[in-house]
């Protein structure tokens, strides 16, 4: 008799958690795509969301996305940099939105004038109080790609879970681990890129400058910029100061330019927007360059990163990550070189719980290499239960070229 209660409550529990399980699944959606109301143009990189959940994505190149859920979808709400906020029906799941540009309006109450270097001090000061002390589990969507001139050779892409500790703790002690990966590669021998730049989804928690600040936001980092105010804007139509850096001093290695924003009432990082000093190649290279062969000339010639937070359930915490590389390649008995793109691209697409820290043995670290873990794009259902960046046109045009290829 005990044992057949045992094996009711087993079948129970497992009923339960297969209903749970099931509950979990994103099987409602909406799609579309978010345009400038007075262009026609399509925007990129807009934060798409489920209003009262954690459910989220952006917007592609072609200004498409597609948002899924675990309930009834009836309203997303759109936001991005210099346009007014807008919360829409879903109506029948297929959406056209349409972003009004913001005019920045100078309230008598608002200062433009400051010091913008006391400004981003005051922000650093902050912190504490912005961002969450406690732990957090993140799940993220991770695409990375590698054009050789015009043309893809690499594509590669992850659902990843990222765990962040407070913001009292060190990066060092945040994790990623990678849930589901796929990839797929040039088959020509000449496409065969023999070196690593950065990539992987840690890059995103060593970008995550509010969390990790040394290599930019510390004091002793800070001191070596020079600092202007640019003109305000509104993102999520709330004032923003916009505060531009630059170098203003040669160290040993390669310094940032770009603009930082910061929201006026609350004094918190919505935005960094940066490209690294190109001056001197060699010290960019140290930057982006992981390991290449003896014989290899790397000579770079851009990084630039935007990374954005949000402000939800009174906590600011990551919300996208961008870097896009360019440099040139070629061998020493060569006379031409090659140029490369590689674009590195992560959206935080929800917020789990309970944040179970991610075991040592799953981490990805940043000396893996996403191509040598994830499987090939075979699967066509391979994301049914995830939210993700939807590719554009280009790049599935580029996706059939390469799979045809194999």
């Amino acid at each position: 008799m005990k044992k057949i209660l045992l094996l009711v409550l087993s079948l129970f529990a497992a009923l339960a958690l297969s209903a749970q399980t099931d509950s979990l699944r994103l099987v409602y959606s909406a799609r579309g795509t978010v345009t400038d109301l007075r262009t026609g143009r399509p925007i990129e990189s807009v934060h798409v969301s489920v209003p009262e959940r954690h459910y989220a994505t952006v917007t592609n190149a072609d200004g498409a996305f597609t948002i899924k859920s675990d309930a009834p979808l009836k309203e997303v709400v759109f936001s991005y940099l210099g346009y007014k906020t807008l919360r829409q029906s879903v109506g029948n799941g297929i959406m056209k939105v349409y972003l009004v540009p913001e005019a920045f309006m100078l309230d008598e109450a608002m200062v433009i004038d400051g010091d913008p270097r006391e400004i981003v001090n005051a922000a650093v000061s902050r912190i504490a109080d912005n961002y969450a002390a406690e732990p957090e589990l993140l799940e993220c969507f991770y695409r990375e790609t590698i054009r050789k001139k015009q043309r893809f050779t690499y594509i590669s892409e992850a659902v990843a879970r990222i765990y962040k500790t407070g913001y009292d703790r060190h990066v060092s002690a945040d994790r990623a681990a990678l849930e589901k990966s796929r990839v797929l590669l040039s088959q020509r021998r000449s496409d065969t890129l023999s070196i690593k730049v950065m990539g992987g989804p840690t890059q995103a928690v060593t970008h995550d400058l509010v969390k990790n600040p040394e290599p930019l936001l510390a004091p002793e980092e800070l001191k070596l910029y020079e600092f202007s105010m640019g003109n305000p804007v509104y993102i999520d139509s709330r004032p923003q100061f916009v505060i531009h850096i630059r170098p203003g001093t040669i160290t040993d290695y390669a310094l940032y330019e770009g603009d930082l924003y910061i929201d006026r009432e609350t004094l918190t990082f919505t935005r960094m927007e940066l490209s690294l000093d190109m001056t001197d190649s060699f010290k960019a290279a140290r930057m982006m360059l992981v390991r290449k062969p003896l014989a290899l000339r790397f000579t770079p010639k851009e990084l630039s990163i935007v990374v954005t937070y949000r402000m939800q359930d009174g906590r600011s915490r990551l919300e996208y990550f961008r870097s896009t590389m360019r440099f040139n390649c070629d061998w020493k008995k060569r006379l031409i070189a090659t140029s490369y793109t590689a674009v590195n691209e992560l959206v935080v697409t929800n917020l789990r719980q309970p944040a179970v820290q991610i075991p040592r043995a799953e981490m990805f670290r940043t000396s893996d290499i996403l191509n040598d873990k994830a499987k090939e794009f075979l699967d066509p259902d391979f994301w049914k239960d995830y939210n993700i960046i939807e590719p554009d046109e280009t790049l599935e045009h580029a996706i059939d070229r390469l799979k045809k290829r194999r």
